[in-house]
């Protein structure tokens, strides 16, 4: 073994623990790192031969001393000399106690403990002196209270509580490289509770982030940040997924847990464990009141998310006040029977040994996702605004800031980071490029033994699409027969599963009508992990929220989840997200109008298109055939920072003449013209199944005399991203003849056809009945745009 030099032993530890007397007894431990010969070896081939792109920023080789110590403890049993920190008591600090309709119930609980399965050797912790913790959380603490407060907005509350258990995340037990915010077997961390962001801002800056530096705090919630209101993945490296909207975030960690029990599974081999990171979450009271977050911790018990723990952040203050207005259910009986494994730490304001206890029992638990309820006070040393909503959502303000530096004994100005604490957080820079280095290392001994896995996975962890994966999606002609696109959808996911080792998807509770079942693959269970349909059961919002998940946890993954058209309306929230976050999750929407016939209004969309029109970075596809649904899968696919959203019919549609897969690229093209120099009489558009309407009512038309185009128009958003001249050769602005038909809204058509035009549609909501009565009913017919055609031209 070769020593490190001095500079490398780590300090001596003083750890305070209490005996049954409740004297404080000092232990004393001294940390040596030390660099072994093969670790000098593996840094050499790291350096030298690692073949792993998927950094976005060159890792700094370091000495992997960090990552090893050795450690020998000396306890006294007597009354410590050393001082204590000192935490006042003071107006509102919360009791540990919680109210008995929270209680847990021993039994139940060691019950629960007994059934689950242990790891058989569990990481211990790295620790630090109480003191520095303690100076390195209210560090965390008052740097929160200075960017909420200069600019006097933001939410210091959860800052203020959660900095022990965010320390000791982010000092003593993430893994993660903070000069390569991208490495791809980094732990993740969401919170969850983005409303709190300044306490992830704050682990950043101490870390190492290059993205949130001092400047970067300062400007907080300030136009052109790095430290938006909120955490926004696509603004600040560092950031894993946008959190704002309460229940989202605990979502998108079970789809990043998701997405790394099924690479290691798919991946690791007996003699390479390539894929291995926990996924660690903060959620709050909030989040545990939405209901996506329990469809999401359902799955997450059901699918044995071993590698999942959350921590509860019990403070019981929402914005109304105490949470016992509204909120008085057991979390942790309901956890539990959701089939995670629970623990209580009911000191979270400075019980760290509670906390690291807490952490290492979660990680000895690998056959379920542990939530951690830690008890914390909002606001923990404002002594006039803690445990109380008036520290939630609104800066402290000037007198009350000076009196919690007081209180907890904070000299420093504004911003201060102390030295000690500097250093310390300093080297996590050299660990985590160590980390790096190190896994650097296996890749390339992986890629040597397995090359066709280690292709597959580098596919999903990087992004690159194979060369030539497009080739596999199916085309037609119009002698083949009419089929609904639900049905050519299902034929697209089968044509592409095995040449996309990413797309992994499937359907709330509709695989059988939505036709989204991958042929080749079993589903993803908690013991079947590697397989790649998915069941999300009826849970249309977590469902959209653990795709997100899934898409951001790397640019490779192309996650698929799919239901009703109508039902959108359940999982809005988190398609949103979807556009916000830039995660290109495809949304196959089938039974998209009120062609699904006897249903009836209650499943018949309307507005839905329109509405998802108007979402920005959203891409809204309607296809028409064959060819046009194997072109928005291909679009789809090749947008990997837009979702897209797929509507497909229930009812077979003709394969027509001129479409095409390339045609879809462009949002809106001529699939038929009789017209010459680009001016026909009239123009025809349609979508989806009414282009074939259209194109029978130019049949029409054209034998009347009249020359008549038919546009499809697949996506208004693609068209609208081509040059002027191509659109102008679509829709010559010289041209005001032009009808659309959509069995939908007609919102926003004006836009297409004109003030002289015409809109076909449905402004009043469908009916239960066969659905060629309800088209004749509702005026979606050839003879409505055959009349509507002769009044605009």
């Amino acid at each position: 073994m070769v020593h490190c030099p001095p500079s490398l032993n780590g300090p001596d530890i003083s750890t305070l623990h209490q005996s049954k007397d409740n004297k404080p007894i000092l232990t004393r431990t001294t940390l040596h790192y030390s660099l072994t010969s093969r670790d000098f070896l593996s840094l050499k081939v790291a350096m030298a031969a690692s073949s792993f792109a998927l950094s976005q920023a060159a890792a700094t080789l370091s000495p992997s001393a960090a990552l090893r110590h050795d450690s020998s403890t000396k306890t006294t049993q007597q009354t410590s000399s050393v001082s204590t920190p000192s935490f006042p008591t003071f107006a509102g600090l919360k009791s540990t106690r919680t109210p008995s309709s929270r209680a847990v119930n021993p039994r139940r609980v060691s019950a629960s403990r007994r059934r689950v399965i242990s790891s058989t050797a569990v990481e211990s912790l790295e620790k630090t002196d109480t003191s520095l913790v303690d100076k390195s959380v209210n560090t965390i603490r008052f740097l929160a209270v200075d960017a909420v407060e200069k600019a006097n907005s933001g939410h210091p509350g959860l800052p203020m509580g959660c900095a022990p258990m965010g320390h000791i995340l982010y000092d003593e037990v993430m893994k993660y490289n903070p000069k390569n915010p991208y490495w791809f077997n980094r732990d993740r961390f969401v919170l969850s509770a983005g409303h709190g962001c300044m306490l992830h801002y704050a682990l950043l800056h101490l870390a190492g982030y290059d993205s949130v530096k001092e400047e970067d705090l300062k400007q907080f919630r300030q136009w052109g940040s790095k430290t938006p209101g909120h955490p926004e993945n696509f603004e600040t490296p560092g950031i894993e997924v946008t959190t704002g909207p309460l229940g989202q975030g605990i979502a998108n960690a079970v789809g990043l847990a998701v997405a790394e029990k099924h690479l290691a599974a798919r991946f690791n081999k007996p003699d390479a464990k390539i894929v291995d990171h926990y996924t660690y979450c903060i959620l709050g009271d909030g989040c545990q009141m939405e209901g996506i977050a329990n469809e999401a911790c359902s799955l997450a018990g059901h699918w044995g998310l071993g590698k999942l723990i959350a921590f509860y952040d019990d403070n019981h203050i929402s914005i109304d006040g105490d949470t016992e207005i509204a909120f008085t259910e057991s979390v942790e009986k309901r956890f539990e029977a959701l089939g995670w494994h629970v623990i209580w730490v009911k000191n979270g304001n400075t019980g760290y040994d509670e906390i690291r206890a807490a952490i290492k029992e979660a990680k000895s638990v690998t056959d379920k996702p542990t939530l951690i309820k830690v008890t914390t006070t909002i606001g923990f040393g404002s002594p006039n605004k803690a445990n109380s909503y008036s520290v939630h959502g609104a800066a402290l303000g000037a007198k009350e800031v000076d009196a919690t530096r007081q209180n907890l004994g904070w000299p420093h100005e504004p911003f201060h980071v102390p030295e000690d604490v500097k250093k310390h957080w300093s080297r996590h820079t050299a660990k985590g490029a160590a980390f790096e280095a190190e896994w650097n290392v296996k890749f390339a001994e992986y890629e040597k033994k397995y090359s066709e896995d280690a292709a597959e996975l580098k596919s999903i962890a990087d992004g690159v699409l194979p060369n030539g994966w497009e080739k596999a999606l199916p085309t037609y002609t119009p002698d083949i027969p009419a089929d609904a696109t639900r049905n050519l959808s299902q034929t697209c996911l089968n044509a592409l599963a095995p040449v996309l080792p990413g797309l992994i998807g499937g359907s709330a509770d509709l695989a059988s009508s939505n036709m989204t079942l991958m042929k080749m693959f079993g589903d993803f269970q908690k013991n079947v992990p590697e397989a790649r349909n998915v069941r999300f059961g009826v849970r249309e919002h977590g469902m959209a929220a653990i795709c997100n998940g899934l898409a951001l946890h790397s640019p490779g993954f192309i996650p698929y989840c799919a239901t009703f058209f109508v039902f959108t309306d359940y999982m809005r929230g988190a398609m949103r997200l979807s556009a916000l976050s830039e995660s290109g999750v495809i949304y196959v929407m089938t039974h998209d109008s009120i062609g699904l016939g006897e249903d009836g209004p209650t499943h018949q969309p309307i507005e839905h298109i329109a509405s998802f029109r108007a979402m920005p970075n959203i891409l809204m596809l309607r296809p028409s055939d064959g060819n046009e649904t194997a072109g928005a899968y291909k679009v789809a696919v090749e947008n990997r920072k837009r979702p897209s959203v797929l509507a497909l019919s229930r009812q077979k549609l003709p394969n027509l003449p001129g479409t095409s897969i390339e045609g879809v690229a462009k949002g809106g093209y001529i699939i038929s013209d009789n017209s010459s120099g680009n001016k026909p009489d009239v123009i025809l558009i349609g979508t989806g199944s009414e282009l074939e309407i259209a194109a029978k009512a130019a049949d029409v038309l054209r034998k009347d005399g009249k020359s008549v185009r038919v546009v499809s128009f697949v996506s208004w958003e693609l068209f609208d991203e081509q040059n002027d001249e191509y659109k102008e050769s679509v829709l010559p602005g010289s041209v005001t003849g032009r009808v659309s038909i959509e069995a939908g809204s007609t919102f926003g058509w004006e836009k297409i056809v004109g003030s002289k035009g015409k809109a076909i549609g449905i402004d009043k909501f469908g009916a239960s009945a066969p659905a060629g009565k309800i088209y004749k009913e509702y005026g979606i017919t050839v003879e409505a745009v055959i009349a509507a055609a002769n009044e605009v031209c």
